[in-house]
């Protein structure tokens, strides 16, 4: 069974009209280029190299496409399950990552609730 760090707290946002605090974990955690990296390696797989049949990328797999350690890559994936971007799920001793589909849609619902707000002009303090 996946599991994501915070549900509850997803499941929070998702109902609030603008949660602020919620999108800025989430974009903290995008905000790291070898974070993206695997998201986009997550997004395109259905089964890694290492592990391929099962469901999931086994975090092996992920330490290859990175060129990471594993503790690095660890470290990675603790920073994208609890912004519940991935879900994640240990088998014996492997993790196995996913994409988490509710993550992506109050990303998605976020940026297009803000693009939709109209933004207030700052006065020209100059004329």
């Amino acid at each position: 069974m996946y599991y994501s760090s915070m549900p509850d707290v997803l499941n929070l946002a998702l109902e609030q009209e603008l949660p602020f605090d919620t999108a800025a974990w989430v974009f903290k955690a995008l905000s790291d280029p070898a974070r993206l990296k695997i998201l986009a390696f997550l997004a395109k797989q259905e089964g890694g190299k290492c592990c391929g049949t099962q469901e999931g990328i086994c975090a092996c797999d992920l330490e290859e496409v990175t060129n990471l350690s594993q503790p690095t890559v660890s470290h990675h994936m603790k920073c994208l399950v609890s912004a519940n971007l991935v879900l994640a799920e240990k088998r014996g001793k492997w993790m196995f990552y996913r994409i988490d589909p509710k993550g992506f849609l109050f990303l998605q619902t976020f940026i297009k609730d803000i693009t939709s707000c109209e933004i207030p002009r700052l006065s020209n303090r100059d004329g």
